[in-house]
């Protein structure tokens, strides 16, 4: 039996390739949130004060027994039936406090893509270069999905900031490798990419600026480096690192 979480993108539930549990069955934002949350806290009990925090963070509505209580039955209702009822997914309960059981072997996206990163990154110190590519694009098109659209707070965005760094080491490990399988025109793409979602990363720019000065194209990689100096001295006030400039005036000749 294949069963798959998706958090990223639409929250779905996945069993043997076909959708289980489809994002609109959770019935809104809040079933949502606190089965993301239960998934990724599966490995203890998570109290309800805890649960409370996570959906109130200013505090808890006047009726947020009977909401949680509704959140919750709505869980274990969409787990513990067909076509999930053999799955080895169950919800349960004890003095105040949730856990989510699910089968050992249980795929879930934003950990998958995790890993991913973790092996693309080793095959890279290695010089393996084509293990970096199946697990560093795997864990980019994770990344690149959102994440609890329309949900906000100090979980969520830490959850989103952690797969903008993944996505951030997955480029750089493509644009890394394409560079050096000479697919100049893809490690460009891949450090570009890297540069928009954080136009102050040093590294990213380094690639840019290898990338095109190893396509034959000098005065673009000047160009690039302008263009962080220029980002840095107005947005932060600071220099690019010692290993750019050091790029840089060896573009110069």
């Amino acid at each position: 039996m294949s069963f798959k979480i998706y958090l990223t993108g639409s929250v779905t539930l996945e069993l043997d390739g076909r959708i289980a549990v489809e994002e609109r069955q959770f019935r809104g934002k809040q079933g949502r949130l606190v089965f993301a949350y239960l998934v990724c806290q599966r490995a203890r009990a998570v109290s309800r004060e805890e649960l409370v925090d996570l959906l109130w963070p200013d505090g808890p509505a006047a009726s947020w027994e009977i909401a949680l209580s509704a959140v919750l039955s709505r869980i274990r209702h969409l787990i513990s039936h067909d076509p999930l009822q053999d799955s080895g997914a169950s919800l349960s309960r004890g003095s105040s406090q949730y856990q989510l059981r699910l089968p050992l072997e249980i795929w879930v996206d934003i950990e998958a893509g995790a890993g991913a990163i973790e092996r693309a990154e080793i095959a890279l110190k290695a010089d393996d270069r084509q293990g970096v590519l199946g697990p560093a694009t795997a864990a980019a098109a994770i990344a690149r999905r959102p994440f609890l659209s329309g949900l906000s707070g100090q979980w969520v965005e830490s959850q989103r900031d952690r797969l903008r760094r993944q996505l951030l080491r997955s480029l750089d490990a493509l644009s890394k490798t394409w560079l050096i399988e000479e697919q100049y025109v893809l490690a460009i793409e891949m450090a570009t990419e890297a540069i928009t979602i954080d136009p102050h990363r040093d590294a990213s720019y380094q690639l840019l600026m290898n990338a095109h000065a190893a396509s034959g194209n000098r005065s673009e990689a000047l160009k690039v480096y302008h263009k962080l100096r220029e980002c840095l001295s107005s947005d932060l006030g600071t220099e690019p690192s010692p290993d750019t400039q050091d790029i840089y005036i060896r573009l110069l000749g």
